[in-house]
């Protein structure tokens, strides 16, 4: 029997709570009977949500608070202010092994500087990651970094190369995951430094708990030969927000395609169903959930605009990564051979740095 689980959840964040936090939480149970949740946010509000459902309301405990972080607050202000919101409260609740992870639609920043300050990163991880999935032609595809990071090293990117395999593997299935470096091409003498480095760091680590299969390009994203691809914030975030400008280009020219004349209409009658099956697998609301990897805590972020569907496949993410114990699975890597190989690379790439840097000071 599938042990019980608990997911703390910021009932106040995202522009339509506390109901979709509700709803999306009810729409779900029935597939997790397992999983019972903690509800920070406003009991006045909450309470009378949780009474039209009743199986809910049986696995939910409701801990009050009156304030909240807004959306146009500052990670800073959050994090100084925000002591009592229902946003810090549900990560403290991680933090203090009340619950085995954190669902919020609330302010980004916010999330990540509390999430931060509260629960630490792993041993081995210096910078925390955005990491969400894309759809492709062949399933599904982990990408990040989406943003928290604009400039990253050769290290960073290793860390997101085994934190984002992890993730594969706990929330697509996926035993051996393919990662790839995103680059501007996939010659090994392309790109910058960094992501040059990175693959040099990956080629030599020993026995890692993944296939690394090189630079990807953009047009690879959709291709779903990779299971994780790997880039910096700047690079992820404006790949992320490309995908999704397509994807409502793709929708408003077919649109406009069958509204051109009584012909194209009968047309999308034969073809509403073939159209129907396309527009579900491109819906935002069912890649919805940011995962803030490298912290010693699951925490994943809903988009704030969702809705209930939205809502509810964030919070499948968060109850996939804890029932295949994330945290604890990229401990492990950390902590066995990959490191002892990452060190060593690194070690030796930064002498031989040194003694270029020497030989061209002894040659001036």
């Amino acid at each position: 029997m599938t042990a019980s689980l608990t997911i703390a959840l910021d009932a106040m964040g995202g522009d339509h709570a506390p109901d979709m936090v509700i709803k999306g939480a009810a729409a779900l149970l029935p597939r997790f009977p397992q999983v019972k949740f903690i509800l920070f946010g406003d009991a006045g509000q909450v309470e009378p949500l949780l009474r039209r459902f009743p199986a809910l309301k049986e696995r939910c405990e409701i801990r009050h608070t009156a304030e909240k972080v807004l959306s146009e607050d500052k990670p800073s202000q959050a994090l100084r202010r925000g002591r009592n919101t229902s946003m810090r409260l549900s990560i403290d609740a991680v933090a203090n092994g009340d619950a085995h992870a954190v669902v919020s639609a609330g302010n980004t920043g916010a999330l990540m500087a509390m999430a931060k300050f509260v629960l630490r990163t792993l041993p081995g991880i210096e910078r925390p990651a955005i990491a969400s999935f894309l759809p492709t032609m062949k399933g599904e595809t982990v990408v990040l970094d989406l943003g928290a990071n604009v400039e990253c090293d050769a290290r960073n990117l290793v860390q997101f190369a085994v934190m984002g395999a992890n993730l594969a593997h706990s929330a697509l299935g996926r035993h051996r995951p393919r990662v790839g470096l995103l680059n501007v091409g996939v010659e090994e003498l392309k790109g910058h430094d960094e992501v040059r480095a990175a693959a040099d760091l990956l080629r030599a680590v020993a026995k890692p708990p993944f296939e690394f299969v090189g630079f990807v390009e953009g047009n690879d994203i959709a291709g779903g030969d990779v299971d994780v691809i790997v880039t910096d914030g700047f690079t992820g975030n404006i790949a992320l927000k490309t995908v999704e400008g397509t994807a409502k280009l793709m929708a408003s020219l077919l649109k406009s395609a069958f509204q051109r004349s009584i012909f194209t209409k009968i047309g999308y009658l034969f073809a509403s169903s073939g159209l129907g099956m396309l527009r579900d697998r491109m819906d935002p609301r069912f890649y919805n959930g940011g995962v803030l990897l490298g912290l010693n805590g699951i925490v994943v972020k809903s988009h704030g605009g969702t809705d209930d569907v939205g809502f509810a496949a964030a919070l499948e993410v968060a109850i996939d990564m804890a029932q295949d114990r994330l945290i604890e699975r990229i401990k492990a890597d950390f902590a066995g051979a990959f490191a002892g190989s990452l060190a060593s690379q690194t070690a030796a790439s930064e002498a031989g740095q040194a003694e270029q840097q020497e030989s061209r000071v002894g040659v001036s």
